[in-house]
C-alpha cells in the first residue's frame, strides 16, 4: 500500500475535490494532451465548462480534465463529431441525475417502510388480529400523454 506524499510538517498532502477548479488552461491542456486553443473552443461550444476566476480566467477541475480526455477519445477513436459528443455528454449527465433521484426515492421508500413497521409494532397485541394485511401486487408503469397524443 502506498501513502500519499507528505505535506508540510509531515502531514498527508490535502486531497483535491474532483470538481475543484484548480488547473490553469495551460496545465489542463497538457494534462488532457491538447492545445490550449482547443480547450477554449470546447468551452465556447459548451462541451466543457471550466470554473472562472474573478478576472475571467478559466480554471479546470480534475473532472474537467477527465471529460476533455473523453471528448478526445470519442472524437479520435470513435469518430464522433463535436455535436454528437455534446449530446452524449448531455445524456450522460441526465442519466447521472436520474440515478441520483432513484437513489433518493429508494431511501425515502425505505424510510417510509421503517416508519410503517414501527407504527405496526406499536399497535397493542389485542388489536393486531383486527389488522388486515395489504398484499402488494405487481406494479405497472402508465405513461400519460396530454392532449390525446398517441
Amino acid at each position: 500500500m502506498t501513502r500519499p506524499p507528505a505535506g508540510p510538517l509531515g502531514s498527508a498532502a490535502p486531497s483535491v475535490a474532483d470538481d475543484a477548479p484548480v488547473f490553469v488552461i495551460s496545465v489542463a491542456a497538457e494534462l488532457a494532451g491538447m492545445h490550449a486553443q482547443t480547450l477554449r473552443q470546447y468551452d465556447r461550444l459548451g462541451l466543457v465548462s471550466p470554473g472562472r476566476t474573478p478576472g475571467g480566467g478559466r480554471r479546470y477541475s480534475p473532472r474537467d480534465v477527465a471529460l476533455l480526455r473523453e471528448v478526445q477519445r470519442l472524437s479520435q477513436e470513435d469518430g464522433v463529431n463535436l455535436a454528437g459528443i455534446k449530446r452524449i455528454i448531455e445524456l450522460e449527465s441526465q442519466v447521472e441525475a436520474l440515478q441520483g433521484r432513484v437513489h433518493e426515492l429508494l431511501e425515502e421508500l425505505q424510510h417510509s417502510e421503517n416508519r410503517r413497521m414501527a407504527a405496526e409494532a406499536a399497535v397493542p397485541a389485542v388489536y393486531r388480529a383486527d389488522l388486515v394485511p395489504h398484499r402488494r401486487q405487481s406494479s405497472a408503469l402508465v405513461v400519460w400523454r396530454p392532449g390525446g397524443a398517441r
